[in-house]
């Protein structure tokens, strides 16, 4: 499922959500220092858009995210050879010494150049 403006939407306005409740309960915290209360419990205001917020971010990270793989490692590699394992091209290594030492390597113009 494509990421449609209306899961953006929801993520930023999860998001604000999120920010507000936070700067609202800094705020709760602050109100009891000053009336020289002690914290007990966040009022229930914040926490319900705590959490709703956490779920309305959760939701449109998933749907923006797109599609997830398997977190088994071996979901990817079950449809491969063993050919394929061995087959890394950053190993790959076209001037070595090795044809220095062959009895068969023939010195030419063209082999000095791409060294």
């Amino acid at each position: 499922m494509p990421a449609t403006l209306f899961h953006r939407f929801v993520l930023i306005i999860g998001f604000l959500s999120l920010f507000h409740a936070a700067y609202s309960a800094a705020q709760h915290r602050s109100f009891l220092r000053i009336n020289e209360q002690t914290f007990t419990h966040l009022p229930l205001d914040i926490i319900f858009q705590s959490v709703g917020s956490l779920f309305a971010v959760m939701y449109g990270v998933m749907h923006i995210a797109g599609d997830f793989k398997e977190i088994k490692a071996s979901a990817d590699l079950e449809n491969k050879t063993w050919e394929t394992y061995r087959n890394v091209p950053s190993f790959y290594t076209f001037n070595h010494r090795g044809r220095t030492f062959s009895p068969f390597y023939i010195h030419s113009q063209h082999s000095d150049e791409s060294e």
